[in-house]
């Protein structure tokens, strides 16, 4: 999504991308429900359902409607009076009784001609805008994190439970191959009680293992609001996309300017700057422009004049000026506070800066470890593959023994599952980064997408 509009439509446009994207989502599921499910097709339907990118989105139009009524200060007001009264006197000497009815109607307006103060109140409205929005992407950016984190973790309770049913059923090969040779005097009963042994051990793994599954399963149709999500998997071999830009201070250079924390801090500090323009405004004179008309009829004549109809018509225009004298030091005291707060502000911007600073070299780092970790272990996974193929062999000679066998098969598939794991890792740890540095859009699972089985 791109957010190249205006502050008084984005939030709009979000929120109808949103309406959008959902029900095309939905049918493209209803079509096909026994098929895996992309992470970008996942992510359409998770925007439409979060519960945090729901409340961002609102407090954004929120923030929208704050600003018009800031700019209200600007605007002329106008109102409409009405009104009826009933006067009754009694005179002893000599006797009278008058009644006296009265009917009332105005309109009066004004216009705001220098009001410093409500003009800086709109332009703070405004900065909320901005702050809002910021915090919408920053809400954005978090559900593609939080999707990606369950859509590997499913991936990876997969691909484990995968594994511990391969190595159980290598394991039981072994068990049986331990067997025949025990019953036929080449081996001892500890063979086959090893692997039986390592037989239980891996099938009370694959238990474990298999309720995890289930765990991580649910955890994503919870986030995405639909039951029966299958996420695709990586296609082996995979070749994991670099990180680019390569050096970690430029990441850092666009998440200082980018990042919303950082822009949320830096908003707030230029409202804080307008709050002390505002709080020296209290010693200024506001002026408007005031204008009325109003009519009086008296259908019995007054007080004054007994059973004399009357109407009574006044229409005025005129400039009013208020300068204030003495406030009890009040504007001062406001002044102060405004410059203390502008100074919390200079200080919650520095910690925004370093705090995402830090963030990110400690993400781009990750990425760099995480790449290095895959090699190396697709290295170690051709080891032990090598290691398994020459234990079996040794055992078959009768050079290695039953328990040697079992431990190659259990460092093999160890490997494995670390190795898939560290692929994932290292593709939401480049998702992570991005995130740190702010430029996180859909988009960006686009190339992930590219990895998958389709």
């Amino acid at each position: 999504m791109t957010f190249l509009l205006s502050p008084s439509f984005r939030c709009a446009f979000a929120a109808r991308a949103l309406r959008l994207a959902l029900p095309v989502a939905s049918a493209l599921w209803a079509a096909s429900p026994a098929s895996a499910q992309s992470l970008p097709a996942l992510y359409d339907l998770a925007q439409g359902y979060d519960a945090p990118l729901q409340s961002a989105l609102a407090e954004a139009r929120a923030a929208v409607s704050r600003a018009e009524q800031a700019r209200a200060g600007l605007l002329p007001s106008a109102g409409l009076s009405a009104g009826a009264s009933y006067t009754r006197t009694d005179v002893n000497r000599p006797p009278v009784d008058l009644s006296t009815p009265q009917q009332t109607a105005g309109i009066t307006a004004s216009q705001p001609l220098y009001r410093p103060a409500n003009r800086i109140a709109f332009e703070q409205g405004q900065r909320g805008v901005d702050i809002a929005q910021a915090r919408l992407e920053a809400a954005q950016q978090d559900l593609i994190v939080r999707l990606s984190q369950a859509y590997f973790d499913v991936l990876a309770a997969r691909d484990t439970l995968e594994t511990l049913r391969a190595q159980k059923a290598a394991v039981s090969e072994q068990r049986a191959s331990a067997q025949r040779n025990f019953e036929v005097g080449n081996a001892t009963i500890t063979d086959s009680r090893e692997a039986q042994a390592r037989f239980d051990l891996v099938e009370a793994q694959e238990i474990a293992a298999d309720n995890d599954l289930r765990v991580k399963q649910f955890a994503l149709d919870q986030l995405v609001g639909r039951p029966g999500t299958s996420p695709l998997p990586l296609a082996l071999p995979v070749q994991l996309p670099a990180v680019v830009p390569d050096t970690v201070e430029t990441w850092v250079r666009t998440a200082e300017e980018l990042q919303p924390q950082v822009r949320q801090a830096a908003i707030a500090l230029d409202v804080a700057r307008l709050e002390i323009r505002k709080a020296e405004t209290g010693h200024l004179p506001t002026v408007d422009l005031q204008a009325g008309y109003q009519a009086a009829r008296n259908p019995n004549g007054t007080v004054t004049a007994p059973h004399l109809r009357s109407t009574a018509r006044n229409a005025s225009i005129g400039v009013q000026m208020t300068l204030p004298l003495f406030a009890g030091f009040a504007v001062q005291n406001r002044i102060r506070e405004t410059l203390s707060l502008e100074d919390k502000a200079v200080a919650d911007l520095d910690n925004a800066r370093r705090t995402v600073a830090q963030a990110v070299r400690s993400a781009f780092f990750g990425v760099q470890s995480g790449r290095g970790q895959v090699r190396a272990l697709e290295a170690a996974e051709a080891s032990s593959q090598s290691a398994l193929d020459a234990n079996r062999l040794g055992y078959q000679v009768g050079v290695r023994v039953n328990i040697d066998v079992l431990n190659a098969q259990s460092q093999l598939y160890q490997t494995r599952r670390d190795l898939a794991q560290a692929r994932y890792n290292v593709l939401l740890g480049s998702l992570r980064l991005r995130q740190a540095a702010g430029t996180l859009t859909p988009d960006d699972l686009r190339p992930i997408e590219a990895l998958t089985v389709r």
